[in-house]
Order: structure tokens, then C-alpha cells, then sequence
């Protein structure tokens, strides 16, 4: 779970009102490029309780804790989510934790838990939206969703079997913090509840009590054929242990009867390659609905705690039909883009020109093998020729880092072709431990320069994609 209260403003500042022509540069002095189809997986450098869904419209929709409100993005890609279109949906509370949007029998309903500000009174609430676009039309309060013990709920999610519609979620057993246990029941329709809540499973492994309150949340639900798997989050989510379990089921069996359900010994995604304390994840498919993907939370740093990224990466199926997350991607290889995707070029700062006290320095967790930084006075930056083939919208993702003493955000002041600068927002999370800022811009066919230079506090680029969405 999440328990940041704010977002960051402008991580994906749009510079769509004008459209920049290309500079009058000579063409050789554009950077050398060349098409990539890999990308390092952070898809959002600062943010918790990740829900993607890629609906039949081609869009990604995606929520994640925001504080006191839902926000939903919506994107034509996976990876550009934090470049998508915004829509912010007030609730009326507080500590509004993992939001999420799905599409049921023709309306659009966002589950969520919110408190007064104490958290004891967390419960879920349900919204409801009947437009055929959710960033479109009223959002409907249709009040709380509860069975008939009204207990601390959390997490709630829709799990659809054999025409019939089941709540599941992270709750108490009675009215005291001591462990979170995974619930269902039965709906009459998307916000009713109408039977007793079933226990399915409680915290029991070492690799769920090593830390108190004992912990089972975020369960997400994935079906094969007559399989179905709820995967869920273990163990604290404040601490580097934060894992991913595993519950089964067959959609034939009685869902509302325990036994139906078979909890895996053993966690099926954790802490590795220099990324912790994995969690909280959902589930979505390529651009082309070839391959599955998992997008979930991870500490910025170990033991960051509640300071998190958001990854994506691909997962495949073992023979029973279950899962196979594998090992969290190493964050300094890049990995192969969702199919379907646009190949993007990739430029590296180290091959633009520099001013001021900015200078390039060679790190093996770079990529290319180097990094600008001490982008320090006002007059330093970085600045990166680029060639447009076709007009159009681009995001620019980049490679950004900041160490900045105090843990504050840093940002650059990011201009294309000598234009009005806007600021480029890049998290705290260490020195050589790179998160992915984004912009979206639309750029005229032809050459264009664009610039880093000095902003509040300090930051370093490693280098950054450009890619054409739509038309």
C-alpha cells in the first residue's frame, strides 16, 4: 500500500499549443542515432499502487495513489503513460489509496479507499461513469462497498467468473491493526455487495510475518482458460521484503468456499537485481495484445520505504497455467519494448554539446558508458541536435538522475530550438540510479535542438528516447 499524500505536478508538461520548426542547423550536426526497440523499464519515476488497463479502444488507462483524489492518465502507449492525457477526479476524502478503473457490462467504475484522515475508517468506494471515454462524462459517487461487517477495507478489485461478478480485497479480521487479510464475495452488481465476506487467505509464511502488521493486500486477479490466479502483495510494504504471492483457483469451483483456494508456499516475484521490495502489481498486454505485462511498484533505492517507482516488464505462463514473473528487469539494461510498440531513437548526452560547468563523466551504469552532469550555474546545460523524420507528437523519455543533498526534486529547464522554457521534473533517488523523466511535444519534420540546462537543485542526463505516437 501507499501512503505518500501528494503527486508531483508537471512531469509531463505538454509544449502541444505550438508547434516548433526546425532549426537552421546543417544536418551533420545532428547527433548520431539509430533506431532502438529496447527501453529502460521505469515508467514512472515517482508513484505507488500502479493499475494499467489496455482497453478495446487501443488506450492504456491507468490510476495509482495520488492522495486526496483519483487521477487516471491515458496513453496510445505503454511506456508513455506519464506523458498520457490527465483526468483528476475528486472523492471527498482522504488518503485515497490504489485506485482502480475497470470496464464492466458497458459503464466505466473506479474502486478506491479513502478515510476522514484516520485510518482506522479506511473503507472502498465505488464511482461509476456510463460515457464510452472515462476522461469524458460525470463520475457518479455510488457510495461505499462493503459486506455486513463494515471492517478496514482496502484494495478492493472485480474478479468475473462464469457470468458472475466477486469483490475481493485487503481487510481486518475485527476493529484492530494486527494483520491484513484477503477477502471475497459475492455482487449483485458492480457497487453492491451481496453475501458474507470469505476469508481466502491470511499472512503465514515467514516471507508474510517478518514484519507487523502482518500483511496480505493489493490482490489482482489473472485468468487462463479455467484458471484463475490472484496475485497478491505480502510482508510490509514500507521495507525492502515487500513481495509478490500467489493464490489459484478454477473459475468451476465455489469461489465463496475457502477450500477452492490454494495459496503457493513461496513468493512468486522479490526483491533481485538491485531492485526491492517489488509489489502492488497489475497486469496488461501489448499495443498488439501479443504479450502480457506486469506493471508494479518498487522502492527508488533500498530502503527508500514508501519512496517508489513504477516498472513494467513482459511475464509469460508456466504449464499449470499460472504466471511466471521471473526476476525484477536490471535497472541499467534495457529491455525489449512491448510489441507493438514504435521504435523510438535514442540520443546520448554525452555526444551533445556542453556549456558551463557541465561535463560529461564515464560510469558503467550509464548507458553508453557516460553521463552529463555539474549542469551546476545558470549558464551550463546540454544541448542535443535531433532529426525529425514526420510532423507529429513526440514524447521525449529521459534517463535522469539527482542526488541532491536534502532528497528534494531537482529539475532542468528543458527548451527546444531556443524556445520558452519549461521545467523537466526528475525525482531524488541517488546518484548512477536513473528513473525516467517524460514530455510530450509536437515537432514539425526537420531538425531541432533541444536543451538541458540549470533548474532548481541539481540532476544529470544520461540520455533520452524520442518517439512518434499517433498520427
Amino acid at each position: 500500500m501507499n501512503r505518500t499524500t501528494w503527486i508531483k505536478g508537471g512531469l509531463a508538461l505538454m509544449l502541444l499549443g505550438t508547434t516548433l520548426s526546425g532549426g537552421s542547423f546543417d544536418s551533420a550536426q545532428a547527433a548520431s542515432t539509430q533506431k532502438q526497440n529496447d527501453f529502460y523499464n521505469v515508467i514512472m519515476q515517482d508513484g505507488a499502487d500502479p493499475f494499467m488497463y489496455r482497453h478495446a479502444d487501443g488506450y492504456y488507462y491507468y490510476t495509482k495513489t495520488t492522495g486526496g483524489n483519483v487521477t487516471l492518465w491515458k496513453s496510445k502507449t505503454l511506456t508513455g503513460v506519464d506523458a498520457g492525457e490527465t483526468r483528476v477526479i475528486e472523492t471527498g476524502g482522504q488518503n485515497v489509496w490504489a485506485p482502480e478503473l475497470h470496464h464492466i457490462d458497458g459503464a466505466w467504475y473506479i474502486y478506491y479507499a479513502k478515510d476522514d484522515g484516520d485510518n482506522a475508517n479506511h473503507r472502498m468506494y465505488v464511482m461509476e461513469n456510463r460515457s464510452l471515454d472515462p476522461m469524458k462524462g460525470t463520475w457518479t459517487d455510488k457510495g461505499p462497498i462493503t459486506d455486513s461487517t463494515d471492517r478496514w477495507a482496502i484494495d478492493g478489485t472485480v474478479l468475473k467468473a462464469r457470468g458472475e461478478l466477486y469483490f475481493i480485497w485487503s481487510g481486518w479480521e475485527g476493529t484492530e491493526n494486527v494483520q491484513q487479510i484477503l477477502y471475497i464475495a459475492h455482487m449483485s452488481n458492480p457497487w453492491t455487495i451481496d453475501s458474507p465476506r470469505v476469508e481466502i487467505a491470511r499472512p503465514e509464511h515467514d516471507w508474510e510475518t517478518n514484519h507487523t502488521p502482518y500483511v496480505n493486500e493489493g490482490p489482482q486477479v489473472l485468468t487462463k482458460g479455467n484458471d484463475i490466479s490472484v496475485v497478491y502483495s505480502a510482508s510490509g510494504s514500507w521495507t525492502d521484503d515487500y513481495s509478490l504471492g500467489l493464490l489459484t483457483a478454477k473459475k468451476s469451483a465455489d469461489l465463496l468456499d475457502p477450500a477452492s483456494w490454494t495459496k503457493r508456499p513461496d513468493q512468486v516475484f522479490k526483491t533481485g537485481n538491485g531492485v526491492y521490495g517489488p509489489g502492488h502489481a497489475s497486469f496488461t498486454k501489448s499495443p498488439d495484445g501479443r504479450e502480457d505485462w506486469i506493471v508494479y511498484h518498487a522502492a527508488k533505492r533500498q530502503g527508500s520505504g514508501w519512496d517508489r517507482e513504477v516498472r513494467a516488464q513482459r511475464f509469460t505462463w508456466n504449464a499449470d497455467k499460472t504466471p511466471n514473473f521471473g526476476t525484477p528487469a536490471n535497472p541499467n539494461a534495457p529491455i525489449e519494448l512491448p510489441s507493438g510498440e514504435p521504435e523510438r531513437d535514442r540520443y546520448e548526452a554525452e555526444d551533445g554539446r556542453l556549456a558551463g560547468t557541465a561535463k560529461v563523466s564515464r560510469h558503467q551504469d550509464s548507458s553508453g558508458g557516460a553521463k552529463v552532469g555539474y549542469i551546476d550555474t545558470p549558464d551550463s546545460y546540454v544541448e542535443i541536435d535531433v532529426n525529425v523524420k514526420k510532423s507529429g507528437t513526440y514524447i521525449l523519455y529521459a534517463r535522469t538522475g539527482n542526488g541532491t543533498e536534502g532528497g528534494d526534486w531537482s529539475t532542468l529547464k528543458l527548451s527546444v530550438d531556443g524556445g520558452e522554457p519549461s521545467d523537466f521534473f526528475v525525482t531524488n533517488q541517488g546518484w548512477d540510479n536513473w528513473g525516467t523523466s517524460t514530455q510530450k511535444m509536437s515537432l514539425s519534420k526537420g531538425k531541432h535542438t533541444i536543451r538541458f540546462a540549470k533548474g532548481n537543485g541539481y540532476a544529470e542526463l544520461d540520455g533520452f528516447d524520442l518517439f512518434r505516437i499517433g498520427k
